[in-house]
């Protein structure tokens, strides 16, 4: 969906920086994305085409997926919805336990802001693994709702993000795939 030129506009801009935080990941610095307002603009006018007319509320995970997830959510005329990490919200809260690589999270929402029914946008930044992903659209499935498209940024290919996604039977839309 993203133009050629949207793609290489986001390929020179956003920074690669090898073996951060730890060796064997290649980080992918998107800050400067917000030093041209331009390239902003044109990144969520792609991240609203793909979701328009098609959903009732975005909610975006914390804290980068809060980035574009507002602005989405503004564009669409539709509620923004936070998902955030435990204990970061006032009860009362419905929340989704996940594992991670060594040990497990938990994600939290306030009870009665999605509502049942409602066709939901679930963004974030990054797709990696998608095991945060996955656990948001638990949430929303457990509020009555449908996680019925996924949006990212990035997608990172071979570390089995989008398989974890596909079962939710959702959209999944990345403007860059590494």
């Amino acid at each position: 969906m993203a133009s050629a030129e949207l793609i290489k506009r986001l390929e020179e801009t956003i920074e690669n920086f090898p073996d951060f935080p730890i060796p064997g990941i290649q980080f992918k610095d998107i800050s400067p994305i917000f030093l041209d307002p331009k390239l902003y603009e044109d990144v969520i006018a792609d991240l609203v085409t793909f979701s328009k007319g098609k959903i009732d509320a975005v909610c975006g995970i914390e804290s980068r997926g809060y980035l574009f997830g507002i602005a989405i959510a503004v564009a669409l005329e539709v509620p923004f919805i936070l998902i955030r990490k435990k204990g970061k919200l006032p009860p009362p809260i419905i929340s989704e336990k996940y594992d991670l690589e060594y040990g497990t999270a938990e994600i939290e929402t306030r009870e009665g802001q999605i509502k049942k029914g409602q066709r939901i946008l679930i963004h974030d930044d990054l797709l990696a693994t998608g095991g945060t992903t996955e656990a948001a659209a638990k949430l929303v499935e457990k509020q009555g709702a449908i996680a019925s498209q996924f949006s990212f940024l990035i997608g990172l290919k071979g570390l089995g993000g989008n398989e974890k996604l596909e079962k939710f039977g959702a959209e999944i839309y990345h403007i860059l795939e590494y």
